[in-house]
């Protein structure tokens, strides 16, 4: 019987819905013989499981901190108190871009930067710790192929404590001379050519500092909803009221993870304790210019439709 003879006579199989189906890959042959992907079979059930989050780490106490540390910081770690009281560390990124790894002391290490095609970078993450505080110690946790059914972030975090986070020159912290190979040794060499400086700003929240090359920016990842806060900056922009300071500039913005981050360009030799003051003064015009529900005027809806279109949106 050929191969197309074979799918259609498996395809016109009954099936017992009765069974207890084994969840596998979502592009894997389904389990129940039907000759379909798992996706478009039995794993329809589990579809809702994965559904897209336009805020993926809304509810959790450091969701600023965390879409920065996702989107724009290179590296950096964070112990991350789980509800059952256990600790983790929260990392940028692991080593082979693993998405948690467990080291030879027992303390599991959880990586921000995976590309995941999910749609939910919270479930994604809480897919990997789940394997990770399963995992032996001394062991990576490889991407899991299939995360219907797994936890999200806010399943296993404690939300109300805040990340205390500690921003790194390069990736050092991923290794200790017990757990050093060449594998890891080369992945951490061509990491850390890429570790721009970078420093998180102390007077305001989730403000990071960095230089790259001969430029140096300020970025600000803010909590509020995103028309709000478009309202708002047009309205400081129209009253030249966004600098922060001689040579500063607001130049657009990224979008990511449901949040909008302000990005301001600074000139050469700026510093990131140069942005801590006028970083907190803006602050509170900006809380002024939020607090302002009258209808934009010419200049503010100028000021507004040119933003709109310096505004980049991260995966």
């Amino acid at each position: 019987m050929g191969k197309r003879a074979a799918r259609s006579a498996n395809a016109s199989t009954p099936i017992d819905t009765g069974a207890e189906v084994p969840v596998v890959g979502l592009r894997e042959p389904c389990p129940c013989g039907s000759g379909r992907r798992y996706k478009a079979c039995h794993g329809k059930e589990h579809a809702g499981a994965n559904v897209v989050s336009s805020r993926p780490f809304e509810g959790l106490a450091s969701e600023c901190d965390l879409v920065a540390l996702r989107e724009l910081v290179p590296s950096a770690t964070a112990p991350l108190a789980l509800k059952d009281g256990r600790v983790v560390t929260l990392a940028t990124v692991l080593p082979m871009a693993w998405p948690a790894l467990v080291r030879q002391d027992g303390e599991i290490m959880l990586g921000l930067q995976v590309n995941t095609g999910t749609g939910d970078a919270s479930r994604d993450l809480g897919s990997a710790l789940e394997l990770a505080l399963a995992t032996e110690p001394g062991n990576p946790v490889p991407p899991a192929r299939d995360t219907s059914g797994a936890p999200r972030l806010q399943d296993l975090v404690d939300s109300s404590v805040p990340l205390v986070i500690t921003v790194h020159e390069g990736f050092d912290f991923w290794v200790d001379a017990a757990e050093q190979t060449d594998e890891v040794n080369a992945s951490l060499e061509r990491a850390n050519s890429y570790a721009h400086p970078t420093a998180r700003l102390t007077s305001v929240e989730a403000a990071y500092w960095t230089q790259m090359g001969e430029k140096e920016h300020l970025r600000w990842v803010m909590p509020h909803e995103e028309e709000l806060l478009l309202n708002a900056l047009a309205r400081l922009q129209a009253s030249d009221a966004t600098s922060l300071g001689e040579g500063t500039r607001l130049v657009g913005m990224f979008r990511a993870q449901g949040l909008v981050a302000p990005v301001w360009d600074l000139p050469l030799g700026f510093g990131a304790v140069a942005c801590e003051e006028p970083a907190a003064d803006f602050g509170k015009r900006l809380a002024v210019a939020l607090a302002d529900t009258t209808p934009l005027t010419d200049a503010e809806r100028r000021a507004r439709a040119g933003l709109t279109t310096r505004q980049v949106t991260l995966r």
